[in-house]
């Protein structure tokens, strides 16, 4: 179906052109799907004061939800910051007719603009990868909705995917300078459960130990988020975990409690690797052993895994 700006700027639904309305703070409600965490501390105290004093300068983005509210599309921080400020109606435009796609345009845009990537949390990143590497959005809806949110926030917006795909994870990983491992890795933790991604936001649970349990479902990982800060998950265990899991991620009850209590030990099933020998030899002399250079090997990753970080 052929994206239609008329429809999305409200056109032909009775709704004027980017017209900015009243709207009381109780009727909205936020986005469905919003993925991003809102201001706190200093920066929201200061949103308060400014809204206090100003007013709310920029309107928010709003499409009609059910029983007369509206949902949020742009301007969470905003809706926030003017109800702590007691503020009864903000000014917003209100969006008709959007399929999912576009809202989620909307959504993920203005955030991106607002905050730059590299200043979202790590499971923020990983719901803008993800979509990009989904290929969710056209380029052509990409680029116009870019542009409206240039005429809305008074900037010019770059595109920085103008003329380029993001069917990749290396294209993905091109448009925001990361390496196609990074961009895949941050694909699997937009596929964990809500518990795990803030742990991973706060550095209770490693990338990688993260990437190892979104290959359970999601019943397992409920299940198992209510280990969290009762069992430390290190990379190790969550190596485990996913091998004890079956072909569609699941674990059951009675196996994983005693694997996270330990009682008893469950036995996993090792897996063999094969190296070929001109990748390795190079760092070992001639008359190395195997055993030691199984010994060194198992050294340099317990080392690797324990230090790495997103590239």
């Amino acid at each position: 179906m052929e994206f239609d700006l008329g429809a999305m700027l409200g056109q032909g639904t009775g709704v004027k052109e980017n017209e900015i309305k009243p709207v009381p703070v109780d009727m909205l409600i936020p986005y469905h799907n919003h993925k991003f965490q809102l201001y706190s501390g200093e920066r929201l105290d200061d949103m308060v004061e400014s809204i206090r004093t100003n007013g709310v300068l920029t309107p928010l983005v709003v499409q009609p939800a059910e029983n007369g509210k509206y949902e949020i599309l742009i301007g969470h921080n905003r809706w926030n910051a003017s109800v702590i400020a007691g503020k009864k109606t903000v000014p917003a435009i209100i969006k008709s007719d959007l399929s999912e796609e576009e809202a989620e345009m909307y959504v993920v845009e203005s955030n991106l603009m607002q905050r730059g990537f590299e200043n979202l949390l790590i499971s923020e990143q990983a719901a803008v990868i993800a979509m990009r590497h989904d290929k969710m959005f056209s380029e052509k809806k990409r680029k116009d909705i870019i542009n409206e949110l240039s005429v809305l926030s008074g900037e010019k917006v770059q595109d920085k995917t103008e003329k380029k795909a993001w069917d990749t994870a290396k294209q993905v990983g091109e448009e925001y300078s990361m390496s196609r491992n990074s961009v895949a890795r941050l694909i699997r933790i937009n596929k964990l459960a809500d518990k795990f991604k803030y742990a991973v936001d706060t550095g209770d649970l490693s990338v990688r130990a993260g990437v190892e349990i979104s290959y359970l479902d999601y019943d397992t990982q409920g299940r198992l988020s209510e280990f969290l800060g009762e069992v430390k998950m290190d990379i190790k265990k969550a190596s485990a975990l996913r091998q004890l899991a079956d072909e569609k991620g699941n674990i059951s009850q009675n196996v994983l409690e005693e694997f996270m209590r330990g009682k008893p030990e469950v036995t996993l099933k090792p897996k063999n690797y094969r190296i070929k020998g001109e990748r390795i030899s190079r760092f070992f002399k001639e008359d190395t052993s195997n055993t030691e250079i199984e010994d060194t090997i198992e050294k340099a990753l317990e080392y690797y895994f324990a230090n790495a970080e997103m590239e």
